[in-house]
């Protein structure tokens, strides 16, 4: 609800508790930390918006233009338990303009209810909380439609806060994404498939307020690569875009290669896993970061049993974390699906360069041994000398110079059907046949058109239609599929 004569929509930000009961420099740390990951999220917004700190909670005053971006971006910024829209009033100094005001603004929406009125107040003032609550509830009782008082089980409550003579009432309360704001607990190295496991596990310690930084190991395949960099885009832009993290490729062909040379077949996938942890640990020596990260779940695959765990971990002295080791697939889904990842593990390309035959379930640690001594670690070093770094927010100039597949901006009415892989808005209008298929539909739903056309997929950035063009050329060796982007 807004004020009708308002142009400016009030929040009242609640921390996440575990900041609040921290030691005072601490808190303080976290509070500040917070404050300027909301001025970086939300300038990029509206310069206009406007956020004030306090000891125990954050307000941010907004044009009422950008409201749903603001409402979005607070509910996804880590630090924050609640998020309470208001309205504000202020020289509320006596219980007769705090009755008046309030029952001007809430009276319509009390038809039929039981009320019950809840305040909290700060400040020096000639009435107590329970007055402002007796006094409130009296009146609208009277000038309104509520069908009584009940102060256990009201059917709709009535929030004010008194804050000296400023009187903010409560319209809308939601809850928020919690955890620590970014920034506050050090950076930690992801490694990336794009798949459900290691996009949950990334979300889960960005929300934990960790700077998450990707890196992927290649085993062939663009469009793997441009999948993996639209998903990192997607979460540090949703959760994480306070600060600047790394996106780092690593080309794993030749290890991949040396591993089928050297490695004794069960013993591949561990073998792999243990190279890419070698690498990774490397890197974020060089980067200054103290942990890795991996989607890794406690016997969800053959490499992921306890010993096998721990003879990855052999081969690193460095901090693994595993957030989703005790999760069982269908909580990671359900995660994946409610923080919007999981369209894009679905569609991610797999490119599986070391499928082991019989692959161990109990390795033996002197086995492990023996098989790492025959590996040529020159490869492993190569490899890591022709790592790609670049910023997540250099990633939609990375793939649209990439140029993988072919881009296209002019239209031919007769030959060419652009198809808009987005999934929601309606289908971009162009001079040629357009038709709408959501990206997530387009491997079945590309078999059944016609072959005697050409198809340009669109979408927003450009970097969807890349990997999904990339996918139809390869595995279903479309060669009529390329990328449309309009000009500027």
């Amino acid at each position: 609800m807004q004020n009708p004569s308002a142009k400016t929509q009030k929040f009242i930000l609640k921390l996440f508790p575990e900041i609040m009961v921290k030691g005072s420099s601490a808190k303080k740390q976290m509070v500040g930390q917070l404050y300027v990951n909301l001025i970086n999220i939300l300038e990029r917004i509206d310069p206009e918006i406007k956020v004030k700190k306090f000891s125990d909670k954050m307000e941010v005053v907004s044009p009422l233009e950008v409201l749903p971006e603001v409402r979005q971006a607070l509910s996804d910024t880590s630090g924050i338990e609640y998020i309470l829209e208001a309205l504000q009033f202020d020289d509320m100094d006596s219980l007769e303009k705090i009755k008046e005001v309030v029952g001007k603004v809430m009276a319509d929406q009390l038809e039929g209810k039981s009320i019950v009125v809840r305040t909290k107040r700060t400040g020096t003032h000639p009435f107590s909380s329970n007055e402002i609550e007796r006094t409130v509830g009296g009146y609208l009782l009277a000038h309104s439609k509520a069908k009584g008082v009940d102060l256990r089980n009201a059917e709709f409550t009535v929030r004010l806060e008194l804050i000296h003579n400023q009187l903010n009432i409560i319209t809308t309360k939601y809850k928020g994404l919690s955890g620590f704001p970014i920034g506050t607990q050090g950076d930690i190295l992801s490694l990336m498939s794009g798949g459900f496991d290691s996009t949950v596990a990334s979300y889960l310690t960005m929300k934990r307020g960790i700077k998450t930084h990707f890196i992927f190991f290649n085993l062939g395949g663009n469009a793997h690569e441009i999948g993996v960099k639209q998903v990192a885009l997607y979460l540090w832009s949703k959760f994480g875009s306070s600060h600047r993290v790394k996106f780092i490729t690593v080309p794993f062909e030749e290890v991949v290669t040396e591993i089928f040379r050297s490695t004794g077949a069960s013993y591949m996938g561990v073998t792999l896993k243990r190279l890419m942890i070698q690498a990774a640990e490397k890197i974020s020596d060089e980067l200054e970061i103290d942990a890795l990260l991996t989607g890794e779940s406690v016997a969800q695959v053959s490499s992921q049993t306890l010993r096998n765990l721990a003879l990855i971990d052999e081969a690193s002295q460095k901090l693994i974390l595993r957030p989703l080791a005790t999760m069982n697939k269908p909580e990671i889904i359900s995660i994946a699906n409610a923080i919007g990842t999981r369209y894009f593990a679905e569609n991610m390309p797999e490119y599986c360069g070391v499928i082991s035959q019989n692959p161990i379930t109990h390795g033996s640690f002197k086995r492990m041994q023996k098989e790492a001594q025959k590996f040529d670690y020159t490869v492993l070093d190569q490899a890591i000398e022709k790592a790609q770094h670049i910023y997540v927010d250099e990633i939609v100039d990375d793939v649209n110079n990439l140029a993988a597949v072919e881009v296209v901006s002019d239209l031919n009415a007769q030959d060419h059907v652009v198809i808009d892989i987005r999934a929601e808005g309606e289908c971009i209008q162009t001079p040629c046949e357009s038709i709408k298929i959501p990206f997530h539909q387009l491997k079945t739903e590309f078999d059944k058109l016609p072959k005697d056309k050409q198809y340009l997929l669109y979408c927003e950035k450009g970097i969807m239609s890349q990997l999904h063009a990339q996918y139809l050329r390869d595995e279903k060796k479309s060669e009529n599929v390329k990328v449309y982007r309009p000009k500027d």
